[in-house]
């Protein structure tokens, strides 16, 4: 048997400990533990990887306080966007919807893709056409709405400025949701989800839903999800660049991560994190910002962490 494990993230970004209430760091810990456990599960009875990461993943879509489904930020006009992506290791098999609107798990959407389509990303109505015929669960827009993510907004409506949800400075585009595991079968896979920035325009679309930047998994090597700045993720195709350094320069899963996140995304200028599992088990979850939503849980121990 495999040393099958999960880990998860809840975004990275400025998020300042002496900012931060008690009570409301219990809430994320509280959150962060229930959505890790819910895919530890799955695991220990065997099911899937990309089981165990759909419904980590959908936990965390559904509990306001993270950037993703429920508690997805507003765009410029005034509405939720959300992309999200899943990729099955063993068969390199992907799915993946952007700008989707009222879907209540965005995540479950991407895995129907992967499962019944021979595409791999689909957008906006044409995501939501496919849809139509699944059992897939829908939401009005009062769902969506959340008093902390419209206060956010407010203070930007109408300018070219933009932000995620872990910070009070404009620019600072940092938040997603993601799980990676390994199952029993030695099987991996990786998820990831987001409602995106504050205020984007243009139908923006970051790297959550981009195979290869946002999330990635493959058996021979690893499963990676990323969060942070999207547009620097996409430029260094983050998530692939990890599984490739130890595919072809037989880098372990803790240096390639490292040397992605702390090196190559920096001297690009970007910010953010990952949440890694390799084929043994071992995972990862490095950052190059002030705090990281994360957890992770194997047969020999688990954790619940924020800050550095």
């Amino acid at each position: 048997m495999y040393n099958y494990g999960i880990a998860i993230h809840g975004g990275a970004g400025t998020i300042s400990k002496s900012l931060m209430s008690e009570e409301k760091e219990i809430a994320y810990k509280s959150a962060l533990q229930e959505a890790r456990d819910i895919g530890y599960e799955m695991l220990e009875k065997g099911g899937s990887a990309i089981e165990a990461v759909t419904l980590a993943v959908s936990s965390l879509e559904d509990c306001p306080l993270f950037n993703a489904g429920k508690g997805a930020v507003f765009n410029a006009e005034g509405e939720h966007e959300l992309d999200a992506s899943i990729m099955n290791g063993k068969n390199l098999e992907a799915g993946a919807v952007a700008a989707v609107q009222g879907v209540r798990n965005p995540i479950q959407l991407a895995q129907l893709v992967l499962n019944h389509s021979d595409h791999i990303l689909l957008m906006g109505e044409g995501a939501l056409k496919f849809a139509s015929p699944f059992k897939i669960a829908m939401e009005d827009a009062d769902y969506f709405h959340n008093e902390h993510r419209f206060n956010q907004w407010q203070k930007m409506k109408g300018s070219d400025d933009f932000q995620l949800d872990h910070s009070d400075k404009p620019k600072q585009y940092l938040g997603t949701v993601g799980a990676v595991a390994l199952d029993v079968h030695g099987d991996l896979a990786a998820a990831t989800s987001t409602g995106g920035m504050t205020n984007k325009k243009f139908g923006r679309i970051g790297d959550s839903p981009i195979i290869g930047a946002g999330t990635y998994a493959n058996n021979n090597t690893c499963a990676i999800s990323c969060t942070g700045s999207g547009e620097f993720l996409m430029k260094g195709v983050t998530a692939y660049d990890i599984s490739c350094m130890m595919e072809y320069a037989g880098m372990s899963l803790i240096d390639a991560s490292n040397q992605s996140i702390n090196k190559r995304l920096l001297d690009l200028g970007g910010d953010g994190g990952i949440v890694g599992i390799d084929r043994a088990g071992n995972i990862a979850m490095p950052f190059n910002c002030e705090g990281m939503y994360r957890a992770s849980r194997n047969q020999q121990e688990a954790c619940v962490l924020i800050y550095k």
